[in-house]
């Protein structure tokens, strides 16, 4: 039976995905200065403004919030005031506080460890017990062998389409085109992803903006040769693979002069493009004591490395959190059936091999650090220059369940 998966991907220059770089530019800045910064921050963007509010606490950072947004404006290209958005002229509002004390007690000192003894404290396994949770919630990973970098085909190929729109903008091949756009892929099998026999490209869909000289069939023409088959796959593309190129025609007004962006408003695009569940947290903007960042990055990391393992063809890691605790309250693992070895005794290998608290999460991923600007566009996972892309742990994964196999 024949099923249809389809992601979208939008470009760094998107209303939202801008709003995403701005608050994620921002977060690095902090980082940058005083790496134990918490910051939770929102960016609103409209025709002509940016609105930054939220909560920073740093008492050693002193961040111009101002710059740090128009530089991130002009870094994706912004750069006219005839865009309706710009990074010289447009208004830049500011409204941060300090975190919530009642949230900070909990953060920086866990449940967990305000019960223990000063003995119990010094001992190597609460090494990491100290930091909390910023907040109840879960967290969703996921990990594919349907691709080299293990994740799911649709949202792989919508993420190289806008990267592709993007380089042609900025090297000048297709001089006409603007920040925004967006794109989304269709693909067909004839069953689940890790039993499908046939697998191809249903539909295309790219709407890309542009200035106001270049005609429609210009667009669709340069689009399809050096953005479509440039990168999709030959064998992925068949006759009757349809394409729609800017299907609302003209594309001139866009980006925050067309459409309000917000951060955080693209979540499906940062993860895995619908092929899961996903927690309902955004990303961008947050520190790393948030586990809606942090922890989803690590069961990213957690499931990457059981694929890659072999001990699983799909895998989903599910964990989930109270605030102010540092042991997640439930893992989860399920592998469609495709596990070498039952989802139960998985859960134990990751509940062995891996450490879910947030403190620990932040030492073994090293998330202290300025690295979060560049997560703003083209998806969080599937990326190798992330360390929760790593697969270091896979081998000795591997080894565990064949020692349990082998008994």
């Amino acid at each position: 039976m024949r099923k249809y998966y389809t992601s979208e991907s939008v470009s760094e220059g998107h209303p939202d995905k801008l709003a995403d770089f701005i608050s994620d530019s921002i977060l690095d800045e902090f980082l940058r200065q005083e790496p134990a910064s918490r910051v939770a921050v929102e960016t609103l963007l409209t025709t002509g403004m940016a609105v930054v509010a939220g909560e920073v606490t740093a008492q050693n950072a002193r961040v111009d919030v101002q710059k740090t947004v128009r530089d991130a404006v002009m870094k994706v290209g912004y750069t006219r005031a005839n865009y309706g958005f710009d990074a010289e002229y447009s208004a830049v509002l500011v409204a941060l506080h300090e975190q919530s004390p009642e949230i900070a007690g909990g953060v920086n000192f866990s449940e967990e460890w305000r019960e223990m003894s000063e003995d119990e404290r010094a001992r190597p396994e609460h090494e990491y017990s100290r930091i909390g949770a910023g907040d109840q919630g879960l967290m969703f990973g996921y990990a594919t062998d349907e691709t080299p970098e293990l994740m799911p085909l649709p949202i792989s190929l919508a993420h190289r389409l806008t990267r592709k729109l993007a380089e042609l903008r900025k090297n000048g091949a297709l001089p006409y085109l603007r920040p925004d756009a967006k794109a989304q892929v269709t693909v067909v099998r004839d069953g689940e992803p890790h039993e499908a026999r046939e697998t191809f490209v249903d539909t295309v869909v790219i709407s890309a903006q542009h200035s106001e000289s270049v005609t429609q069939e210009q667009i669709r023409e340069d689009l399809l040769e050096h953005v479509v088959r440039a990168v999709i796959p030959a064998e992925l593309l068949t006759p009757d693979t349809k394409y729609f190129i800017n299907p609302s025609g003209r594309f001139v007004i866009g980006g925050p002069h067309g459409d309000t962006g917000l951060t955080g408003r693209k979540i499906i695009v940062d993860t895995y493009g619908g092929a899961v569940p996903h927690g309902g947290g955004a990303f961008s903007g947050k520190d790393p004591t948030k586990v809606d960042r942090s922890a989803a990055y690590y069961a990213r990391f957690v499931a990457k490395n059981l694929v890659a393992a072999g001990l699983a063809r799909r895998a989903l890691v599910e964990v989930a959190y109270a605030i102010g605790r540092a042991n997640p309250v439930s893992l989860r693992v399920d592998t469609y059936g495709t596990g070498t070895v039952s989802d139960e005794r998985l859960a134990e290998l990751v509940g062995e091999h891996f450490d879910a608290r947030p403190q620990a999460i932040i030492a073994e991923l090293d998330l202290l650090r300025p690295i979060y600007a560049q997560t703003a566009a083209y998806g969080h996972f599937g990326r190798p220059e992330f360390p929760w892309e790593q697969t270091g742990k896979a081998e000795a994964l591997r080894d565990a369940a064949q020692a349990v196999t082998t008994a």
